[in-house]
Order: structure tokens, then C-alpha cells, then sequence
């Protein structure tokens, strides 16, 4: 029962426990014995608070019993990015220049999961900064990939992905800039959301205004993720791009993916655009093949599909610019004391902002609006836009990032992310979801990327496919009791 427990989806469990069926104490306790069980194999989980939520799973079961009004996630297990604050436990950011770190204060997207009632269970691996898509750093080490543990899980929110996986609690929260959540999401074979800057607040940071950073959910269906990102997302003064939203929306497509409707609500057919590469980076043949049958299955739901993308001239010099300017203007201030002790991709990333001039982050700026623009009228024509999430499968773990792809060299730790990160700077709402399996059994990620502030259509179009090839019930092996 306990493992059953593991891998009850978020939605089934907080009914179980609000009809008095499940004590949010029983279900913590399941939870807490698989990370026990399955983390050391895998480092998914680097701070366990498992004092802290037991005391607050004892709460929740007492609230219960008392009747008193529950948060739609009251006693859901959730678990925490690394580089998330967390008040009283533990967050180094993966890094040793933080690493007896411990928060005075909750992130904003922590409070709010508190405020639902999940059970906080710890913090979960990232590499150093969030810097980089394989996650391991000189705090913890590497996080393994639950389905091969030679490979990597990708990054950066890659521990909450293996969390997930192996059943390690049914909600993570992660963040994503060049594709932090939708990149373990698909080497790990669970969902990533990385809905439109604003959607979901973030506070603390020093750059509020920034477009190209967003926490946000990732979970082990679409459902799970769309209820996570009901409770955390809508407007806080703390957060200054932070939007109204309506929640209802995101549940009601995520729950009846078939009410397809366009914006005056007459039931219409789906218009979806594959493209393999985004005309931007070599793609392995089987990932392609993968996620292009995998994008085939909307024609199957009544959708009309073309070989199409935008024209993205241009993305990466300006990814190259702006994530530069960005790592420079928040991690610069470390170098002198902690160059040697940092991740050397970070470091020269760092360097290379310092270099930056105003007029080249300018112009970048510039050549991002005029994409923006060939996006949006792309979209004029399109509902979707389905990709691979990542242009291959998960690599060993030792390798920082790809050096080639079918042959062409990956000039940079970050060229291989193009597909995700080329989305990202267009500031379009974008979800991965399992779209199959390769030969040697690890997952291949689907990538879903919606219009303007189109979240309810990305969560219908991910939900109508999680229905048509079911996911959610495959394991990694090592995630059963006979595996360890």
C-alpha cells in the first residue's frame, strides 16, 4: 500500500485525505520511507526537513478532524528547488559559497504552497546557480537518472524531476530559464511547465522585471501540474510582472481536454505546427522520430498538422547576450572569493556578461522584438507548436553538457538547449510531456508551446495527449522495494 501511497497522483490524494479516507500523516510517512529507500541511489533529494513535516502532516491531520477549511493541496507532499528559499531549512543554490545557507523568509511560490496545505519534505539537487541542464554540483554531487543512473536527469530542476519519477512525492516545484523544468521533465518521463513570465510570481530576486526566469510546477500527470499551478500562480505586489489569472481555466482544460474551443467559445479543430529542429540544432534521428510520432497522435484527435515553424534567425546570439548580461549582473560578485570553487561554465559565462556593452545587450534586445513578432504572426496561422523538448537523450552523467550532435559541435554547455531556450525568449507559455521511449528505454519528452498567454490551451493539448498514451503508470525499476 505504501507504494501505492508514492505514486498516488496529487488530485486523487488531497480528495483521499479531505473525504477522511487518507491521513496526510499515512501518506507523509509512505513518502518519507521511499525517499529513504530510493534516494541513495539516485541524490535527488539533497536536504530532507523530515522532522519539520511530520510535525506539520500531524497539523493537517488535526485540522481534518477538527473540520476546519482545507487548501485544495491540504497534506500533499510536495518537495522544493534548491534554489528556492525555504524559511528554516537548508538552501545552497548548489553552490559552496552557500552552503550552510538557511533562509529567514519563504519564497513567494513557497508560501503559497503552504497556504494550500502541502507538507514541505525538503530541497531538491540543482546544479550550481541553476547554471547548466545536468544537474550536479560541488555541494552534493550528481543527480542520477532514475531510469539509467549512469545518465544524467538534465537540469536544472533535475531533483525534483527524479523525485517525481520515483515516486518521492506527487509535486516538485522547479524554475526554468533555457528550459529547467520541460528538460528533466523529458529525461525523466514526467510533466514540466514553464507557463508566461508573470503567471507565476517570483519573489525574492534581485531582477523582478526579468522575462526569462519563472519557477514553476512539474508533476507526474497534467492534471497534478495544472492544480499545482492553480494554487501558485496569480498577482503580489512583491512581484512586479505578476498577472491576475484564473485557475478555473487551467483545471477545466486539464480535466475535459476533448471541450475544444477558441476564444468565443464555438468548439473548433486544432491547428498544430512540428517542427523537429525550429531550423536551429541537429536533432538525434530517434528523438525526432520519437516526438514527431508523438505530435502525429493530435491528427488522431481531430487536429490538422504541418511541418512548420517560425523563422528564429538570430536566437542564439541573443540567448548568448542576454543570459551572459544576466549571469554577470547576479553572480559576478562571487568571483573574487569563489572563481575556483565555482562550475567553470558559470565562470566564463560570468566573464563573458562582464564584457558585454550596453549597445550589444541593446541590440540583442532589439533582434529579440523583431522575433517576437515573426512568433506572433506565426501564430496567427497556429494553435500549437510541438517539438522535441530535447534534441537528444539523457548522456552520461560525467559530461558536463554534449559535445557534439550528429557531428556538429555544441560550441557552449547551453547550444544543445536551443529548442527549449529558444522558446523561452519568446516568453510562450511551453509544456513537455512523455512522449515515448527509446531502444534502451529512457524517456523522450514532447514539447507543447501555446500563443500569446495560452496556458488553458497547452494544458488541454497535453491532457488530450496524456489521454491517448497514457504515461503515468510506468516506474523506474529502481523505484520498487525489489529494486533496492
Amino acid at each position: 500500500m505504501s507504494l501505492d501511497l508514492c505514486f498516488m497522483p496529487a488530485a486523487e490524494m488531497a480528495a483521499a485525505i479531505r473525504a477522511r479516507r487518507l491521513s496526510p500523516v499515512e501518506a507523509l510517512e509512505a513518502v518519507l520511507a521511499q525517499i529513504e529507500r530510493v534516494n541513495p541511489a539516485v541524490n535527488a533529494i539533497v536536504t530532507v526537513a523530515a522532522d519539520r513535516a511530520r510535525e506539520d502532516a500531524r497539523a493537517a491531520e488535526a485540522a481534518v478532524m477538527r473540520q476546519r477549511p482545507l487548501g485544495p493541496l491540504h497534506g500533499v507532499p510536495v518537495s522544493i528547488k534548491d534554489l528556492t528559499p525555504t524559511a528554516g531549512i537548508r538552501t545552497t543554490f548548489g553552490s559552496l559559497a552557500f552552503a550552510d545557507h538557511v533562509p529567514a523568509e519563504d519564497a513567494l511560490i513557497v508560501e503559497r504552497l503552504r497556504t494550500a496545505g502541502t507538507i514541505i519534505l525538503g530541497k531538491t539537487n540543482t546544479p550550481e546557480m541553476g547554471a547548466g541542464a545536468n544537474t550536479k554540483n560541488r555541494v552534493f554531487g550528481p543527480t542520477r537518472n532514475p531510469w539509467k543512473p549512469t545518465h544524467t536527469c538534465g537540469g536544472s530542476s533535475g531533483g525534483a524531476a527524479v523525485a517525481l519519477a520515483t515516486g518521492m512525492g506527487p509535486l516538485a516545484q522547479g524554475s526554468d530559464t533555457g528550459g529547467s523544468l520541460r528538460i528533466p521533465a523529458s529525461f525523466c518521463g514526467v510533466v514540466g511547465f514553464r507557463t508566461s513570465p508573470g503567471v507565476v510570481p517570483a519573489y525574492p530576486t534581485p531582477l523582478p522585471w526579468d522575462p526569462l526566469s519563472v519557477p514553476g510546477p512539474m508533476a507526474r500527470t497534467v492534471l497534478d501540474t495544472a492544480l499545482m499551478l492553480s494554487v501558485i500562480a496569480g498577482p503580489d505586489p512583491r512581484a512586479p510582472m505578476s498577472l491576475p489569472v484564473e485557475p478555473e481555466r487551467w483545471l477545466e482544460a486539464a480535466r475535459a481536454p476533448d471541450r475544444r474551443t477558441d476564444r468565443t467559445g464555438e468548439r473548433r479543430e486544432g491547428r498544430v505546427a512540428w517542427s523537429p529542429d525550429l531550423g536551429l540544432i541537429p536533432v538525434d534521428p530517434e528523438v525526432a522520430q520519437i516526438a514527431g510520432a508523438a505530435a502525429r497522435v493530435f491528427q488522431e484527435l481531430g487536429c490538422t498538422i504541418d511541418e512548420a515553424s517560425p523563422d528564429f534567425t538570430g536566437a542564439r546570439e541573443i540567448i548568448q547576450t542576454t543570459r551572459a548580461a544576466r549571469m554577470a549582473t547576479v553572480y559576478a560578485h562571487l568571483l573574487p572569493k569563489w572563481r575556483d570553487e565555482m562550475f567553470p561554465p558559470l565562470v566564463r559565462n560570468i566573464e563573458q556578461g562582464l564584457g558585454i556593452t550596453a549597445r550589444q545587450w541593446g541590440q540583442a534586445e532589439v533582434a529579440r522584438t523583431a522575433l517576437w513578432h515573426r512568433v506572433r504572426t506565426f501564430f496567427d496561422a497556429y494553435d500549437l507548436l510541438m517539438t522535441p523538448t530535447v534534441a537528444i537523450p539523457p548522456f552520461p552523467v560525467e559530461l558536463d553538457s554534449p559535445p557534439e550532435i550528429n557531428g556538429r559541435r555544441m560550441e557552449t554547455y547551453i547550444d544543445w538547449l536551443m529548442l527549449t531556450y529558444a522558446i523561452t525568449i519568446t516568453g510562450l507559455p511551453a509544456i513537455s510531456v512523455p512522449a515515448g521511449w527509446t531502444a534502451d528505454g529512457l524517456p523522450i519528452g514532447l514539447q507543447i508551446v501555446g500563443g500569446w498567454r495560452q496556458e488553458d490551451a497547452v494544458l488541454r493539448a497535453a491532457a488530450a495527449f496524456e489521454a491517448a498514451r497514457p504515461w503515468a503508470g510506468r516506474r523506474p525499476p529502481l523505484a520498487s522495494p525489489a529494486a533496492s
